[in-house]
């Protein structure tokens, strides 16, 4: 049955895609202008080129570093995310699933530090992770970033876990399977919608994170994409390479882009899934 179309629906669609293509238009122009030579976007940023200049992205991945930057991406960005992704899912089966003394008192003081802004806490880190000989690591990093909690995380896999039955956990408990058991077996495979929404939010914040790489690394070689992005608009000073930038700026894109493309739909189901008990 066809729903008819109201005014304010059409007035809604038209906010919708006047505010994609704010989004999108920025992202096209910028792809459009990576493919100019500098000479071009000078003269006129609007004119077509006359030719397509895809050399532009060779010389961002050498002469920029974007090569050498992704690699160290990778390593910082997939094991923070195995890891941390691990320790988030264990924390969250502890809180919602097992009962201990304390768990409330626990679960307010995670509570009271969504009210504490993480800035304060960025002398005392960076005091300890240079008296613990992290700094200028990626490993350091990585260390700092897994053993760090995330509350949004926590709470969201935390609230799927609780929506799922007891019966299951106790009649696993009744056959004789540890806790460790249950959480490998049971528990862990019913949640993995919502662990996989974890691990895209994780992905995209390791990936974007540009404050903890700029701080604790101070060897270009170690650079992460958006510190080194960072480095190469600095130079734009002296260098005024613009479209090689645009060209960095493109390929730094791809893999948000790719992570959203594939994992939309597991995005939008494990954040409402856990919302609806039952």
């Amino acid at each position: 049955m066809n729903e008819k179309r109201t005014a304010v629906d059409l007035i809604w669609w038209i906010v919708l895609v006047l505010w994609s293509l704010a989004i999108l238009f920025p992202l096209g122009w910028i792809f459009y202008e990576s493919l100019k030579t500098n000479r071009e976007f000078f003269m006129d940023v609007w004119a077509l080129p006359q030719a397509l200049e895809w050399a532009n992205y060779k010389t961002a991945w050498v002469k920029y570093g974007i090569g050498n930057s992704m690699i160290n991406t990778l390593y910082y960005v997939g094991i923070s995310l195995v890891i941390g992704t691990f320790l988030t899912t264990l924390n969250a089966y502890a809180l919602t699933r097992m009962e201990f003394k304390g768990r409330k008192l626990i679960w307010a003081l995670i509570m009271l530090s969504l009210f504490l802004p993480g800035i304060n806490a960025l002398i005392p880190q960076y005091v300890l992770m240079r008296d613990l000989h992290l700094t200028n690591s990626l490993t350091g990093l990585i260390i700092l970033d897994c053993l760090g909690e995330n509350v949004f995380f926590l709470m969201l896999l935390g609230g799927f876990m609780r929506s799922l039955p007891k019966e299951l956990e106790e009649s696993a408990f009744i056959d004789g399977a540890s806790i460790f058991q249950v959480f490998a077996r049971i528990m862990l495979p019913l949640s993995v919608p919502g662990i996989v929404t974890v691990a895209i939010f994780k992905f995209l914040g390791l990936y974007n994170n540009f404050l903890g790489p700029f701080i604790y690394l101070s060897d270009q070689t170690k650079y992460t994409i958006g510190v080194s992005m960072y480095a190469a608009n600095q130079m734009m000073q002296y260098t005024s390479d613009w479209v090689t930038m645009f060209a960095g700026v493109m390929i730094a894109m791809v893999p948000s882009v790719i992570m959203f493309v594939f994992f939309q739909r597991w995005i939008m189901e494990g954040a409402t899934l856990g919302a609806v008990k039952g």
